[in-house]
């Protein structure tokens, strides 16, 4: 039992030595907009709201989209809390349009991040080049 004591004691010693790393705003906003764009029918939304001109209704995508109007209802919600779309509410109408200062933000990052990926040598070797796919709905 001693023994185990002395382990836990020197383990939550190394712990606290080891620094782990912090988060730059740009990877936590990178992250929010990564996940806000992780389902096919967030990204359709924004394809369709940074071509138009104008706003949509959400009672419009309800017509175009295959899922129901509780399920767009929380897709429009992560894009909302991604800050990529802003809503104005009209009872019982909701209104909803791009936030173009926020879509250009996030496409800068992203470009950022994916040109900063490019130039970093490569550093592992994968042992089958296959690519994994997942069958969506």
């Amino acid at each position: 039992m001693k023994s185990f004591r002395n382990f836990a004691k020197y383990k939550n010693i190394f712990n606290s030595m080891i620094r782990k790393p912090q988060f730059t705003q740009e990877v936590l906003k990178l992250s929010i907009v990564a996940k806000a764009l992780s389902h096919p029918v967030r990204i359709y939304i924004l394809q369709k709201l940074s071509k138009m001109n104008s706003c949509c209704y959400s009672g419009d995508l309800v017509d175009e989209l295959p899922v129901g109007r509780s399920t767009l209802s929380q897709h429009l919600k992560e894009l909302k809390y991604a800050g990529l779309i802003q809503g104005e509410i009209n009872p019982p109408y909701i209104k909803y349009c791009i936030n173009k200062k926020n879509w250009e933000e996030a496409k800068q990052l992203f470009t950022s991040f994916l040109n900063e990926s490019e130039t970093e040598e490569e550093t592992c070797e994968l042992l089958d080049n296959s690519v994994i796919t997942r069958k969506t709905n």
